[in-house]
C-alpha cells in the first residue's frame, strides 16, 4: 500500500471510530476533521467531500460485516445467522446503521456525492449469502433468490430497529425468519 493509501486508511479508521462512538448528528466536515486530529482539507483530499467520506464509512462497515459473516462456522446455519444478527444489532453500531439508511436514501434520490454507494450495495452481499445457501443444498438460482430475500429482511428489520428501538421485537422477528429459512 502506498503512503497516501495508508494515510487514507488511517483517516477512515479514525472517522469510523469517532462516528461509532458519537454518531453523525449535524457534524460538519471541519468538526469531524478536528475530532479525528486532521484538517478538513485532508479529508477532502482523500475522500472528495463529506458525502464521499460517509460513503466510504458505509462501505468499510459493510466490508467488516461481510468479513464477520465469512468467519462464522457453517455447520449450524441457524446459529450462525443468529450470531450474525447479534453483530448487526449491537447497540454500539446503531449510529452506523442509521448512517447507512440515511445515505442509502440520499443515494436512491440521486444526491450528488452519494450515488456511488449504490454500486454493489446489494450485489456485494448476494454472492457470500448465496454461497451459504448453496452449502445448504439449494440450487444456484434458488440460493440467489433466498440470499436476496435474506438481505431484504435483514435490512428491513434493521430499519425497523433504528425507527422503533424495539430490539426485542425486531430480534424475535429475525429469529422467526431464521427458523423458516434454515433446516
Amino acid at each position: 500500500m502506498t503512503e497516501q493509501g495508508a494515510a487514507r486508511e488511517r483517516l477512515l479508521a479514525a472517522v469510523l471510530e469517532h462516528l461509532a462512538s458519537h454518531g453523525l448528528g449535524d457534524l460538519s466536515l471541519r468538526r469531524l476533521a478536528e475530532a479525528v486530529g486532521t484538517s478538513h482539507r485532508m479529508l477532502i483530499y482523500h475522500f472528495g467531500s463529506m458525502e464521499g467520506l460517509l460513503v466510504e464509512v458505509v462501505r468499510a462497515v459493510e466490508a467488516r460485516q461481510r468479513a464477520v459473516l465469512a468467519s462464522l462456522p457453517a455447520d449450524d446455519p441457524a446459529e450462525a445467522a443468529r450470531a450474525f444478527w447479534r453483530v448487526l444489532t449491537d447497540p454500539s453500531l446503531r449510529a452506523n446503521v442509521r448512517l447507512f439508511f440515511e445515505l442509502y436514501g440520499q443515494a436512491v434520490q440521486g444526491r450528488p456525492g452519494t450515488t456511488h454507494l449504490l454500486d454493489g450495495i446489494v450485489t456485494d452481499w448476494l454472492a457470500p449469502v448465496a454461497a451459504l445457501q448453496r452449502a445448504q443444498g439449494h440450487p444456484p438460482d434458488v440460493a440467489e433468490t433466498r440470499a436476496r430475500l435474506g438481505l431484504a429482511v435483514a435490512r428491513g428489520l434493521l430499519l425497523d430497529l433504528v425507527a422503533t428501538d424495539d430490539e426485542h421485537a425486531v430480534t424475535a422477528a429475525m429469529d422467526h425468519f431464521i427458523t423458516l429459512m434454515t433446516p
